[in-house]
């Protein structure tokens, strides 16, 4: 299983970006993918999920404000991400669970700075 994460970069406080997450080796529509994140000196942390039936989960701190999707032609999964803060600077990692076995993404630096 191999996961590919692009999209980061540095973004004004209020500004949008989408990060994307290309998947291989797996059946991906029948995959759960997530997004993480982790910020300097900190944990890492759940971003939001999307399963195969396309039902959604945020993390308190991201919802409305970000919108995760998928693509299961293009076996991609999004995260649009508007209205960015200086504490979403962080990280982000895509991460699917197959076969009992949790893989994760290279991961992409996300820095909200003016």
């Amino acid at each position: 299983v191999q996961l590919q994460a692009s999209g980061g970069g540095l973004v004004q406080p209020g500004g949008s970006l989408r990060l994307s997450c290309a998947a291989a080796g797996l059946v991906f529509r029948l995959n759960t993918m997530d997004w993480y994140r982790q910020a300097p000196g900190k944990q890492r942390e759940f971003v939001a999920n999307i399963t195969s039936d396309r039902v959604t989960n945020y993390a308190d701190s991201v919802k409305s404000r970000f919108t995760i999707s998928r693509d299961n032609v293009k076996r991609t999964v999004d995260l649009q991400m508007n209205s960015l803060k200086p504490e979403d600077t962080a990280v982000y990692y895509c991460k699917t669970m197959y076969k009992y076995r949790n893989y994760w993404g290279q991961g992409t630096l996300v820095t909200v700075s003016s």
